[in-house]
């Protein structure tokens, strides 16, 4: 190099650029590291912000670490560095070509060049792609030839457009499935922060998902720099751990920990405004036009809502009316209580549900009969945690949430004297019924919700049940409670029997009989499945003995016959053992037999 040439060059700028550094200059450009000077970059032709700065190169005074960065790949690139000292009205010009062992020092003479002070680097690559997916966290603008290259959270929501948003969600959570919704804000006042929110496409598959606060769904960023992606509900509550997105504040401290984190004032005003937001979200999704993004949302998410009603009370009035559950009007497409207070009648002061295992036992109980004769719609509530998010909200819209399967269902409209009239007849039948029943009901009763079944199990039942579980771990701790209808003629025989002869056991087999199946029907299990089949064949062997013609003689002589079947053999068996004699082992001896006295 020309010594002529160094001796004009500032002292305090020293460079030493090879090709090496130009994949140095590309990590600079791409991460942002703390900024000791103003230096400014271009690619294209195009003037960027301030960035770090050079690797080995002392610039205007201010020493620049780089990292190095291995990189591959790159075609095409040139680097041109512009420097000047603020001591000299001379400006040169470093250039160098990607793996090229040389390089070209000029003075620059060109004036619409000069720079103040400092340094320009001027990168010439073919990376348009790279420098779009890794410099959005940069802290300062910068510029490639065709667009303005920021996280998605920085700019204007009204900039960027579905494809984008939806593209960023994919690179970012590594999902294949677009999601159903995102929602993009900027919250200012006591705490400011910038956020995404995404609603994935698809749900966990399996409960375990459900139930673990801990997931990786929301990155967060302080002042463009990433801190954590492992929270531990700081940020949201459990049962919206399913919410992906990326939330970047300035408020927070870059050193910020996750003990800080869940003291934190400031976390909790975020964790609060983020709740509010995704429900809006969530809300948004449920009135949109295309019913299907809902109804897959609820599919997918339906649980942690569910959950959100045992865990969030302070939440319950943004939580209800995105509820959905099939009643007993329709039985195909889910219904929103909005709908179902909606299509109340003017005089129903209740909502009622029935919690069963299945949508089809539901469709079958027998506590549905009245209110179904009185065009009431009840809810039907088929998952485990159904019942336990219910009892959690108590009312909705001043409509308290009744089950019908429990004691003293009040329907309403009626007749009080023909209440009494039949309570009187049907009197004796309820304690000679609890009587033979013993400890098996707590009470025997004339039944307001039934027109078509002889009688149903209900109780003031305690449903112990994990959330998420299945309904093997449901008990029923509290008596059970035997209500009759006394129009069916099972009963209205029952009564007459109770009266002329409470001692019949055919009248008592009927009645243990009606019992055992009141409990199948209503949803509990007998306590013996083998002892009820016994009692169903005998009654059946009952009812049907002689019906088409079959005589009687028939069955005497087939039981006389294998009574003398069994005798012929236990004979035979006798005589055998009376010519056979059976010799135990020690009788057996050989001649020679040295024990043998």
């Amino acid at each position: 190099m020309d010594s002529d040439l160094i001796s004009d060059i500032d002292s305090d700028l020293i460079l030493d650029l090879d090709s090496d550094l130009i994949l140095d200059l590309i990590y600079v450009l791409i991460f942002d590291i703390s900024v000791y000077g103003r230096t400014y970059f271009t690619w294209g032709g195009n003037v960027g912000g301030s960035i770090p700065g050079g690797s080995s190169a002392v610039c205007s005074g201010s020493y620049l670490p780089v990292p190095r960065l291995c990189a591959q790949g790159l075609l095409d690139l040139m680097v041109v560095v512009s420097t000047k000292s603020p001591k000299s009205e001379k400006q040169y010009v470093w250039e160098a070509v990607a793996d090229s062992s040389s390089y070209v020092i000029r003075e620059d003479t060109n004036p619409e060049k000069l720079l103040a002070r400092g340094a320009q680097i001027t990168l010439y690559l073919r990376i348009q792609n790279l420098v779009k997916n890794y410099s959005q966290f940069l802290s300062f603008p910068n510029y490639n030839w065709q667009e303005k290259s920021r996280t998605i959270e920085m700019r204007n929501p009204k900039e960027v457009e579905k494809d984008e948003y939806n593209e960023f969600y994919k690179k970012t959570f590594n999902e294949f499935l677009d999601p159903l919704g995102y929602t993009h804000f900027t919250t200012e006042g006591e705490v400011e922060f910038r956020s995404v929110l995404y609603i994935p496409g698809m749900g966990p598959l399996n409960n375990e998902d459900v139930v673990n606060p801990k997931t990786k769904n929301i990155c967060l960023y302080v002042k463009r720099v990433f801190i954590s992606d492992d929270f531990d509900g700081e940020l949201f509550p459990r049962y919206l751990s399913f919410v992906k997105g990326v939330v970047d504040s300035d408020d927070l401290p870059l050193n910020v920990s996750l003990e800080i984190l869940q003291e934190s004032r400031i976390v909790r005003i975020m964790r609060k405004r983020l709740v509010r937001k995704t429900f809006d979200m969530i809300q948004e999704i449920s009135e949109s036009e295309n019913k299907e993004d809902y109804k897959m949302f609820w599919e997918n998410f339906g649980r942690f809502l569910k959950l959100g009603c045992i865990e969030d009370t302070g939440n319950h009035k943004r939580i209800t009316p995105l509820l959905r559950f099939y009643t007993s009007k329709n039985e195909e497409e889910m219904t929103s209580l909005d709908e179902h207070v909606e299509n109340m009648g003017e005089n129903q002061k209740a909502i009622y549900y029935l919690a069963t295992d299945s949508l089809k036992s539901a469709k079958t109980a027998p506590f549905l009969e009245k209110l179904v004769q009185k065009d009431i719609e009840v809810l039907y509530l088929v998952e485990p945690i159904d019942e336990v998010a219910i009892q959690n909200l108590q009312t909705y819209k001043e409509k308290k949430f009744v089950d019908i399967s429990k004691e003293d269902l009040e329907l309403g409209g009626e007749d009080e004297v023909n209440e009494r009239e039949t309570k009187q007849e049907y009197n004796l039948l309820c304690d000679w019924i609890k009587q033979q029943l013993g400890d098996k009901v707590a009470k025997v009763q004339i039944s307001k919700r039934l027109s078509s079944s002889p009688c149903v199990l209900v109780s003031g039942k305690l449903m112990k049940a994990q959330a998420l579980g299945d309904t093997a771990s449901l008990e029923f701790t509290r008596g059970r409670i035997l209500e009759i209808n006394p129009d069916h003629p099972i009963i209205k025989d029952l009564n007459v029997a109770c009266k002329n002869a409470p001692e019949s056991s055919d009248a008592k087999r009927a009645d243990d009989l009606l019992y055992d199946t009141s409990l199948i029907s209503s949803g509990f299990s007998p306590d013996s499945p083998a002892e009820l089949g016994s009692k169903i064949y005998e009654m059946m062997a009952t009812a049907l003995r002689g019906r088409w013609g079959r005589s009687e003689d028939e069955d005497e002589d087939e039981v006389e016959a294998s009574e003398v079947s069994a005798a012929e053999t236990d004979t035979s068996v006798g005589e055998e053992g009376s010519e056979n004699k059976v010799i135990e082992p020690s009788e057996v001896r050989t001649k020679s037999d040295p024990w043998q006295d």
